[in-house]
Order: structure tokens, then sequence, then C-alpha cells
């Protein structure tokens, strides 16, 4: 998929989110911090990590900035509100969001075609930026996807029904 106008680039993009926002809110507010395994991304540092990686690494890049990733921790705060608490991080989750769009609308069709260097020193068309970006998003959402099947907690399936539905759906 070549990424050629902004405009639906973010159309795009958005649904991407309200698919991922729907595996959030699965999230039991008291497993926001668990962890399948120590040194392992908690449920809040898979969200954190998505906002900051978003706004600081990917928005950058694409304004032909360094990246300024700062991580993926309790201690990272929008305003004076530490990203800590299932509200506030996604309070921060969102923030980062609305940041990263902000920058993502202001790209021309000429500035998609540019090229931006990666935190890896690697050359890279934007929009083909854009769209690792998209597919980092997706990576994430199925880790969550996992966690919380590994909790035994029910995730909504991703285009409306399951793979049972479309099985016996199926001519077969």
């Amino acid at each position: 998929m070549e990424i050629t106008s902004t405009r639906e680039f973010l159309d795009y993009f958005e649904k991407v989110r309200q698919r991922t926002l729907k595996v959030i809110a699965c999230i039991p507010p008291e497993k926001y911090d668990w962890r399948y395994a120590e040194g392992k991304f908690s449920f809040a540092d898979i969200i954190r990590h998505l906002a900051t990686i978003e706004r600081y690494m990917y928005a950058e890049n694409a304004q032909l900035k360094p990246s300024r990733y700062p991580g993926h921790g309790p201690d990272l705060a929008y305003g004076t509100q530490l990203a800590d608490g299932p509200e506030n991080v996604l309070a921060f989750f969102h923030q980062m969001h609305q940041e990263s769009v902000a920058i993502f609308s202001r790209l021309s069709a000429e500035d998609l075609q540019k090229k931006c260097v990666t935190p890896g020193n690697v050359s890279i068309t934007v929009w083909k930026w854009l769209r690792a970006m998209v597919e980092h998003e997706v990576h994430h959402r199925a880790q969550m996807y996992i966690y919380l099947g590994m909790l035994g907690i029910p995730t909504p399936p991703l285009y409306g029904l399951t793979s049972e539905e479309v099985k016996s759906r199926s001519g077969n």
C-alpha cells in the first residue's frame, strides 16, 4: 500500500486505532500492570510504548527530525500528570495520539515522498515509515490479544466475526 494522501492515511490509521482501542477496553483495570514474566512489557507498558513511539519516533522522523523516544515507563507525564494507573495511561495514550495526528496532518504529498532517517540510521521514504508505524501498532495489539488470552479474558473479533463464525458461514 502506497500512501500518497495524508488525509487518506489518517482515515485508515484511525480505523486501525479504533480496533486497538477495542482490545485495550478489554483489559481489566487491575491487570494494567500485569506481565507474564519479569522484565516483559505489562499492558500499561505496551500502551505507553505505542503512545511514545508514535509521537516521539515516528512523528519526529516524519518531520525529518531525530527520534526523541523516552521509553515506556510509568514516569512518563503529560502536563503534570504521570502516565500511571489505567485512566492516566489512557489519557496519555490519547494525548500523544492527538499530538501525532496534528503533526501528520501537516505533511503534504511532497513531504510523504521525502526521505527520513530512522533511529537505526536507515534512510526511508516518509510514507513507508508511516506504514511501518501501523504495522508496529498491529504487532503490539496482537501482543495484547495474547496476554488477554493467557489471562482467560474474552477479546473482540477483529472484523466482527470469530474464525468459528466465518467457518460456519462458509460453503465448506
